[in-house]
């Protein structure tokens, strides 16, 4: 499994300096890799009791039979992680409220290959760093995939989005949260965080501005863009058109039924 090194965050204490309701049933905070996991996580995290908090793992499927004690409806917690579709992961989370995150393929490529490319990322990918490579053909290996060492977009899409659309999750588009984080004073964004914590079972508080504050500073985040350090390349802003173009044929229909075209 790859390792990632993340800087610790204080957010278990900022979390005490506000009255916290217990959450009444458990809550999984699923995601497909790198579409802003940490940010939602840790807004949310200002929500819910400290105890309530599952933090032995960010759950995935291949350690997922050692982490069911985060689905016990008889102790609920809030849980996080990257987690297929599939007969056991469905069975395991029946009943548990679910938000879905997502992000627009487009931009996933390039926060992918930023990722692979940074200190904090480490895996069997290391050769990737020598900086041999040029931008637009490490964004090609984003898309298509590295054979027998990192699974193509497509794959990493279905499994872990498209198969839970329409079995009863909450969708989340990041460009969305991020939109709202940003005029966070705003009817629309006040009517954005209202549905997201409903449907996570919390009732909003009045200080929900003051938490999505602290939750969503990017400092917390060891992930976030600006927090990543040792990068070979310069990555562009927006993906290419090119590389915009090989999206919509290794994954056709993508972008369209998670709303974004």
């Amino acid at each position: 499994m790859p390792v990632i090194r993340m800087i610790p965050d204080t957010l278990n204490e900022e979390n005490l300096r506000f009255e916290q309701a217990p959450l009444r049933e458990p809550v999984f905070l699923n995601s497909v890799p790198k579409c802003g996991s940490h940010l939602l996580r840790n807004i949310l995290r200002m929500f819910v009791p400290v105890e309530q908090q599952y933090h032995a793992q960010f759950i995935q499927w291949a350690h997922l039979g050692r982490h069911l004690a985060a689905f016990d409806k008889g102790s609920p917690k809030m849980s996080w992680g990257h987690l297929f579709f599939a007969d056991d992961s469905a069975m395991e989370m029946a009943g548990v409220r679910k938000i879905l995150l997502v992000r627009d393929p487009y931009s996933w490529v390039l926060a992918r290959g930023r990722f692979f490319l940074s200190d904090e990322f480490q895996g069997n990918v290391e050769r990737l760093k020598e900086g041999s490579l040029s931008v637009e053909e490490l964004l090609n290996l984003m898309i298509f995939g590295i054979y027998q060492k990192a699974p193509p977009m497509v794959d990493i899409f279905t499994n872990n989005a498209v198969a839970w659309l329409g079995t009863g999750v909450h969708l989340v588009r990041y460009e969305e949260l991020v939109g709202h984080l940003k005029a966070l004073d705003g009817r629309p964004a006040e009517y954005f965080f209202a549905t997201l914590l409903d449907a996570c079972g919390i009732a909003m508080p009045a200080d929900w501005r003051e938490r999505v504050a602290i939750g969503s500073d990017r400092k917390q985040s060891g992930t976030a863009r600006e927090n990543l350090t040792g990068l070979s390349l310069q990555f562009p802003d927006a993906l290419p058109d090119t590389q915009k173009r090989l999206v919509d044929y290794a994954a056709p229909g993508l972008r369209a039924i998670l709303g974004y075209a």
